[in-house]
């Protein structure tokens, strides 16, 4: 029998981490639109949480490699089935990214990478403010293209689940 749906622990990292990442993009506008008191808030809630969705990351690929697919829909155009792949690699590729790139960018900075009181990340890049100002440019870039990606992927979802209904949506609800 074909297999329908995700895997549960898939599907639970799946939703989790949308929700995370959704947050940190916002909290991540919000702490560059600001210099007020409130940067400080976003900033120590948005380390700790790029820190956690950077493992979730690894064990969500983790739990990926290590258990079947549904199957896209045999009608699907080539096209359809290669920008779903495309945007499965850039998706994980970006998680992993992003919080590494933000994480070598507070090191450049010189600050430390402090996720909750008394628990500080060492630093994975040598304090330099030319490679500060690099990483900084490429965090706010890669971010941009976190959200479209992002935005593409939860217009694939609306389509295949209000349109096509086509099972691809309910394969990641859990509901075969």
């Amino acid at each position: 029998m074909m297999k329908t749906v995700f895997v549960w622990p898939a599907r639970l990292l799946h939703w989790l981490m949308a929700v995370m990442i959704l947050t940190m993009l916002f909290i991540g506008v919000g702490m560059t639109a600001t210099v007020s008191t409130w940067h400080d808030v976003l900033l120590s809630i948005h380390r700790p949480l790029g820190a956690a969705v950077l493992v979730l990351a690894c064990l969500r690929l983790i739990v990926r490699l290590a258990s079947r697919q549904p199957p896209l829909p045999a009608d699907l155009p080539a096209w359809q089935k290669l920008a779903a792949h495309g945007s499965h690699l850039a998706m994980y590729g970006l998680m992993i990214a992003m919080p590494l790139i933000g994480w070598a960018m507070v090191s450049a900075g010189g600050y430390p990478v402090t996720l909750w009181a008394g628990v500080t990340l060492p630093a994975i890049a040598p304090a330099d403010p030319a490679v500060f100002a690099w990483l900084r440019l490429a965090h706010r870039w890669l971010a941009y293209l976190f959200f479209l990606t992002f935005v593409a992927h939860f217009a694939a979802a609306l389509y295949h689940g209000l349109i096509r209904r086509d099972g691809v949506l309910r394969s990641m609800v859990g509901k075969s």
